[in-house]
């Protein structure tokens, strides 16, 4: 694992998590006392000033927060330009749609884009940087189609309730659940139980 330079930091596990959820909270308070759009775009504001924060205390920008704002912003000012909620649901079905394609793209190409996004933090052999990239991969269109019906039959207001308080704990969830994996696939640490 490298260290951070001189010329970086790193945050705290709770202040990491305050920047990064800190736009969802935000966006669903803002929905429940103001409505959608407004709520968008007050989102939108909120996602800009976390990457902000995170460019301020880190000293750097990770290109996860760069491509979460950009749909964001792409997704809510469509939202907001053509007064229809669509577009903001969209995002959620468009950004796991697209991921999942990357890295289904960079599993044909042989090239395992998960390993290039997260290399610094986890150091995983070959196989275990293939495999956890295609359970990322289904998840990601799992998660693509589960927004797609939750939108299509709910309220908006179940809507944003879904994505801040299912969508963010199935992910963590998920994420914990590749713990095993990850350590069986560890350079150098495995113990090669799955």
């Amino acid at each position: 694992m490298s260290e951070a330079t001189p010329s970086t930091r790193t945050l705290s596990p709770g202040l990491k998590i305050a920047v990064e959820l800190g736009p969802l909270l935000v966006f669903f308070l803002a929905n429940a006392r103001f409505g959608i759009f407004a709520g968008t775009a007050i989102y939108m504001a909120a996602a800009a000033v976390a990457l902000a924060v995170n460019r301020v205390l880190t000293r750097k920008i990770a290109v996860m927060p760069i491509v979460a704002l950009v749909f964001v912003v792409a997704f809510g000012a469509l939202t907001l330009l053509l007064h229809d909620d669509v577009f903001i649901k969209l995002k959620v079905t468009v950004v796991n749609a697209l991921f999942g394609i990357l890295l289904v793209g960079g599993l044909l190409a042989g090239k395992p884009l998960l390993k290039i996004v997260l290399d610094a933090a986890i150091d995983l052999d070959d196989e275990g940087w293939r495999i956890l990239s295609w359970r990322w991969a289904i998840f990601f269109f799992a998660v693509a189609a589960l927004n797609e019906v939750v939108w299509r039959t709910m309220s908006t207001d179940a809507w944003v309730n879904f994505k801040v308080f299912a969508l963010l704990p199935l992910t963590f969830a998920f994420a914990l659940s590749q713990g095993t994996l990850m350590q069986k696939h560890m350079r150098g640490g495995g113990d090669g139980r799955a």
